[in-house]
């Protein structure tokens, strides 16, 4: 995809302006064109894309790390958004959001299952809880709305991981500290990468009490328009309602799901 040109910016004597606020009209800039490059760029690659000084460019890119916006790369020291903008996307009210694309899917994967329905994004280096729908049996799983958990041990955790961009992808799994929850909690880079491939040629994730003995999951990744994953859409009960024998047709129809929910979202 070719990256729109950089809009030229306001010099440092507009700053005092009534019509417009050029530190702000700067930072939107920054982000704006990082959303057109998922690898990342470096400090001066920014300060040559945007037309800034150095100082005016360091400034703007300590502020957005600071407030969520943006992660540098310890080794790269590539800029890259994370993924603080797409929280912030989900609206109240009768606004389209991600939430109200998935409601229809998720009702189904809740009434073929039985089992509690929730709907996930990536936000930093954690899977966020947005939405769940509690499952039909009397013992049921489920977690408060707005919840952290780890990529490398849930399924909506690995099924995201597993679709990112390449770039993003390698400077995630680069941070991620693969922390044992349990003992089956895969805990090397190796496993993971392995686990990463079986999922995207099955395009759907496990998780057989990785994150909490007990209880095991199954999730499906929603894509964009480039494969990429936007979000994820699991079951999760107790492994004693997760036979063998039903993952396979589980996996699949939850895929088919979350592919329900990207072409809600994106048409």
């Amino acid at each position: 995809m070719k990256t729109p040109a950089a809009k030229r910016l306001s010099s440092p004597s507009t700053e005092t302006g009534a019509s417009s606020v050029p530190a702000l009209e700067r930072g939107l800039a920054m982000i704006e064109t990082l959303a057109h490059r998922p690898e990342g760029l470096t400090l001066s690659e920014l300060t040559a894309t945007l037309d800034l000084s150095p100082a005016s460019a360091h400034r703007i890119t300590g502020t957005l790390e600071d407030a969520g916006y943006l992660r540098r790369d310890e080794v790269t020291r590539r800029y890259t958004l994370t993924r603080k903008l797409l929280l912030l996307s989900q609206p109240r009210g009768e606004s389209r959001s991600l939430v109200a694309a998935a409601i229809e899917a998720m009702r189904a994967i809740q009434q073929h299952t039985g089992e509690t329905t929730q709907l996930c994004c990536l936000a930093e280096d954690r899977c966020v809880m947005l939405d769940q729908l509690t499952s039909l049996h009397p013992f049921k799983y489920i977690v408060d709305i707005g919840s952290h958990a780890p990529l490398h041990c849930t399924a909506p955790g690995k099924a995201m991981l597993a679709f990112l961009p390449d770039a993003e992808q390698d400077a995630l799994l680069a941070r991620l500290k693969l922390e044992k929850h349990t003992e089956k909690t895969i805990v090397t880079k190796r496993d993971l990468a392995t686990e990463i491939e079986r999922i995207r040629t099955l395009g759907y994730a496990l998780d057989k009490g990785e994150h909490f003995d007990g209880i095991n999951c199954v999730a499906a990744p929603i894509l964009d328009q480039h494969g990429h994953a936007i979000g994820a859409v699991t079951i999760a009960g107790p492994s004693s309602r997760f036979p063998a024998a039903a993952m396979a047709e589980r996996g699949q129809f939850i895929r088919a799901q979350a592919d329900r929910i990207a072409r809600a979202f994106l048409s």
